[in-house]
């Protein structure tokens, strides 16, 4: 049995993998649920649940790098049901920026947009093409007329996604903010689960399917 397995969303797939190797963390397995489960929150509990089942015999412990994420509750009904740890956090942004300096943000402008490296470095698929925007350009002030501002919560310091992301704001006809983050409370929150781990097992990291 391996000691511990990180079930997490496809958007953190890469920040995860460079902590746990920059970290040298060893005994930890990753897989991920899709990230475009963050235009359909509502399938989030159940394809966790599905993820779970699947691997709660093979590992001693599972926890979530998962936040909320729009699941209103469910997704921690669930993981109590299990007896699965999450991160704290109702969105991925908050342990990233630090709770309390991503409700200053959101008190600053409510109507904020946020993206991450990994949204701005996909950001036409999931975004425009994700919520049929280049079908259906008119859906464009349908979905963000409220809001007033993007904001890029930057994990890496890296110009071409600054770049990026400036043209998402132009694209949505919003005002651009950055905002450096790093990895925040991901790598925090990684580094005490592996603390937590048996040895048993333990020498390497793998990603799974």
């Amino acid at each position: 049995m391996r000691p511990l397995l990180i079930i997490a969303c496809g958007a953190l797939a890469r920040e995860i993998g460079w902590v746990i190797d920059a970290g040298g963390l060893e005994g930890i397995d990753l897989t991920c649920l899709p990230a475009e489960l963050h235009n359909r929150p509502d399938r989030i509990p159940d394809e966790m649940r599905r993820k779970i089942d699947a691997n709660q015999d093979k590992y001693e412990r599972i926890v979530a790098l998962y936040a909320d994420c729009g699941t209103g509750g469910l997704l921690d009904e669930l993981l109590a049901e299990k007896g699965v740890e999450r991160i704290g956090g109702a969105h991925c942004y908050a342990f990233y920026a630090g709770d309390d300096v991503f409700e200053k943000m959101h008190e600053d402008e409510i109507g904020s947009f946020y993206l991450t490296d990994y949204l701005v470095r996909f950001f036409d698929r999931l975004i425009i093409k994700g919520l049929g925007i280049d079908r259906h350009p008119e859906l464009k002030d349908m979905y963000f007329g409220n809001y007033k501002r993007l904001v890029y919560l930057a994990q890496t310091e890296d110009t071409e996604l600054q770049q990026k992301a400036e043209q998402a704001a132009d694209a949505l006809g919003l005002d651009y903010h950055y905002h450096f983050t790093g990895y925040g409370g991901l790598g925090d929150f990684i580094a005490e689960q592996a603390k937590k781990g048996s040895a048993d097992g333990a020498g390497d990291h793998r990603i799974l399917a």
